[in-house]
């Protein structure tokens, strides 16, 4: 039978999740309710899986994600984030897979003793994210440093005038961003930027 902790700072959501998870026939070791709980408990119940939440207090789920992963459990984050930058820092982490809390509970089933076999799952909404995000080649520092002046709000003339550069070459570098991107207009530009965790 598959062990599994639970993880998650709502009493309410681990409570629901076990229930499911025990009507499904897989064992609820434990539960841990913030990150450093979570380090203290795979360590002493040493579970086949852990069911990890991101936004936690104390230590985050990817920090709790990184001192478990290495040491035997497999580490499942189910959470309601899917941010690419959230995506990609559980997996560098080193979770084995990332599924939202809207799945259904046949596919967190499914996700679990994938997971507890060694395989890697992720929720199909975000495998475009994952390989877009790995594919986006990095923007250059001067780049990233005119998308942050747009996202200040910033016109193209003041961006020239408070990086000592022409206008155009304030254009070059945007038509360089929008083309690293995937993207048309500045909007689209800030909105992917951050949601990939480039513009800090």
């Amino acid at each position: 039978m598959i062990r599994i902790l639970l993880v998650d700072d709502h009493p309410v959501v681990r409570q629901g999740l076990r229930g499911m998870l025990v009507a499904a026939d897989l064992e609820v070791v434990g539960e841990a309710g913030s990150g450093v709980e979570a380090v203290s408990e795979a360590a002493r119940l040493k579970p086949d899986v852990v069911l990890m939440d991101l936004r936690m207090p104390e230590m985050d789920g990817v920090a709790a994600t990184a001192r478990i992963a290495g040491t035997g459990p497999r580490v499942l984050v189910l959470t309601t984030y899917e941010t690419d930058s959230d995506i990609l820092r559980a997996v560098e982490a080193g979770a084995s897979g990332y599924l939202l809390k809207d799945s259904t509970t046949e596919d967190l089933i499914a996700a679990i003793r994938a997971a507890a076999r060694g395989e890697t799952v992720l929720a199909p909404s975000m495998v475009a994210k994952v390989v877009g995000q790995v594919r986006t080649p990095p923007l250059s520092a001067r780049e990233a440093e005119v998308l942050r002046l747009v996202a200040k709000g910033l016109s193209n003339v003041e961006i020239g005038r408070t990086l000592f550069i022409s206008e155009a070459t304030v254009k070059t570098h945007l038509l360089r961003v929008f083309n690293k991107l995937g993207v048309s207009d500045r909007t689209a530009a800030v909105t992917t930027a951050m949601e990939r965790g480039m513009l800090r």
